[in-house]
């Protein structure tokens, strides 16, 4: 049996030429990058142009950016660092769609005495900025806003939200971990303090990512014991995954204008197909204002984890909600802050194509889906979403 994989959103798998710049680094070029001898000298030069690629790529300064170990870290980073700089608790400001790893920071910092507002989304999770807006007050040091949210696609207007905070003289944190290499991100016009990435989004390896500190932004590292990143995030390079991470750029920065005009020509007729053959079901984003690949669909009647499992055994690899809460049997905070009714939270189903995406794929995809449908629950015959192009 074919597999075919259509879960992107969760991880991608690594593309050759990344495992091709990173094989010397795990035999050959095995040295200590804070070594002096020609060993540790070889990974220095190799972490240094890695870094500049990644700074290129954003128009970043290289010293801006910081290597971490993936998003999870950097969200991590971003929030507690810059609490930490800060001589006393005051009013931070996130919404309620965010990842795991930044709602649950925000946990931690309340218990420690820190306010912590959290903003709604629209049913279609979208922030509004005039509702960030109000919610800040004379103590508000911070804010948090994901780019785009990884379980429906939705993107956020970061430019605006980032811009004013900056007005306000406030810290802006986005986490692009879905973003990067997908949406033009240029640093030198995105006024944000702090921004998050992952290798293993782009086509690079797992256990690697970035944490952009915009110069002149003062944040407390979590990791000490070593002067590595600038006395930023003390530990061990791993230079193999840090050159990943570089070629895995560079190869978005050539594909990614190409790559999203074909991913949102190959969602938009998937969506379509599944409206022909289920017209019950709803889309859970913004029609206009998606990540292209991205498509969360809910199927009223059908049981969303029964779904998955039932196309994980004809081969097919989808979600129902961030590979994070996987097995959960409540629907996800995502859907839930939306505010959408139960059965369309726990009928909803992700699918999220790629680089590696075929058309011949998502034709499979199609057929098997009809099937299942068919097996599943007799369709609804009320079409009740039309969907913008």
């Amino acid at each position: 049996m074919n597999r075919i994989y259509l879960d992107y959103c969760a991880t991608t798998p690594l593309a050759p030429e990344v495992f091709e710049a990173m094989q010397p680094y795990f035999t050959k070029h095995f040295g200590n990058a804070s070594s002096v001898h020609s060993f540790g000298r070889e990974a220095k030069v190799a972490i240094d142009a890695a870094r500049e690629v990644i700074a290129k790529f954003f128009g970043a300064l290289p010293q801006e950016i910081v290597f971490t170990s993936g998003g999870t870290e950097s969200n991590n980073a971003a929030i507690v660092g810059a609490a930490q700089s800060f001589s006393k608790p005051g009013h931070m400001i996130t919404s309620r769609i965010e990842h795991p790893s930044v709602l649950q920071t925000f946990q931690e910092l309340k218990m420690r005495g820190w306010k912590i507002s959290y903003v709604e989304s629209d049913e279609t999770g979208m922030i509004n900025v005039e509702t960030v807006a109000k919610t800040i007050n004379a103590e508000t040091v911070f804010i948090s806003i994901m780019h785009a949210n990884n379980e429906v696609g939705t993107i956020n207007p970061i430019e605006e939200l980032a811009t004013l905070a900056k007005s306000r003289g406030i810290l802006f944190h986005t986490d692009a971990v879905q973003t990067v290499g997908k949406l033009g991100i240029d640093l030198r016009e995105l006024p944000v303090s702090l921004l998050s990435l992952s290798g293993h989004k782009i086509y690079g390896p797992k256990g690697v990512g970035v944490l952009f500190i915009r110069r002149g932004v003062k944040i407390n590292s979590l990791l000490h014991g070593g002067k590595q990143e600038r006395e930023r995030r003390a530990g061990t390079e791993n230079v193999a995954a840090l050159v990943g991470l570089g070629k895995a750029i560079e190869l978005r920065k050539n594909e990614q204008e190409s790559e999203w005009q074909r991913l949102r020509a190959l969602s938009q007729s998937f969506l379509t197909r599944v409206l022909e053959l289920y017209p019950a079901a709803r889309l859970n984003s913004n029609a206009q204002s998606r990540l292209a690949g991205v498509v969360n669909l809910s199927f009223p009647g059908v049981d969303s984890l029964a779904m998955v499992m039932s196309l994980d055994l004809q081969g097919i690899a989808v979600s129902n909600g961030s590979a994070c809460s996987s097995g959960s049997v409540e629907p996800s905070h995502v859907l839930r802050a939306m505010n959408l009714a139960r059965e369309r939270a726990n009928s909803a189903i992700r699918f999220s194509f790629g680089k590696y995406t075929t058309e011949a794929e998502v034709e499979t995809m199609l057929r098997v889906l009809e099937k299942i449908l068919e097996k599943r629950t007799s369709r609804p015959r009320s079409r009740e979403v039309l969907v913008a192009a």
